[in-house]
């Protein structure tokens, strides 16, 4: 990657403990982490992080920093929401992750979502006049919730006061990585 460092950067990605798509939780924390970033990954409930491969077979499990509920959100520069069908369902039905993706939309602070991680943000209300990408079956749902679905491996959007940076695919994690490196290097 280009990017030097995000020292003084913070990022907090939140997940399930069960069903994240194992390479969009692991990859960009380590690359963050790699690139100077404090990146805290906060599960809606107690326990480890059992991740799959392909929504269908087992990850790697990973122990998360804390749970949501103890998250100062308003602390961090960007929001990383991970997809997996499971945990982005699941994620969406969680009061504590929908409030705290209205409450970095709502600040003016950072969402970077990839693959089905859009969801929280359509259960959230904040795609209204926003354009991104996700895994093609979420965009009818983007589409509904006010947004403007594209077919690209990465999206970057500021409208509305707000940068959202969205990804459709684990193969798309090195664009979605690079903005998001971009995305932080320009906010500080």
């Amino acid at each position: 990657m280009a990017h030097t460092s995000l020292n003084g950067r913070r990022v907090l990605a939140v997940v399930t403990t069960y069903g994240v798509e194992q390479d969009e939780l692991v990859v960009p924390v380590q690359r963050l982490r790699d690139q100077g970033a404090h990146v805290d990954v906060a599960a809606v409930s107690d326990g480890e992080i059992r991740t799959l491969v392909g929504d269908k077979d087992p990850g790697k499990s990973v122990d998360p920093d804390l749970t949501l509920d103890r998250a100062d959100a308003s602390s961090y520069d960007l929001l990383l929401v991970p997809g997996g069908t499971v945990n982005a369902d699941t994620l969406r039905l969680d009061e504590g992750a929908v409030a705290t993706a209205r409450a970095f939309a709502e600040s003016g602070r950072k969402v970077a979502a990839i693959c089905h991680g859009p969801w929280l943000l359509v259960e959230a209300g904040v795609l209204e006049g926003k354009t991104l990408t996700s895994y093609a079956s979420v965009a009818t749902d983007i589409r509904n919730a006010g947004g403007t679905w594209v077919d690209k491996p990465v999206m970057r959007c500021t409208a509305n006061g707000w940068e959202l940076i969205t990804s459709r695919t684990p193969d798309d994690l090195d664009d979605f990585l690079r903005e998001i490196g971009t995305a932080l290097e320009a906010s500080g």
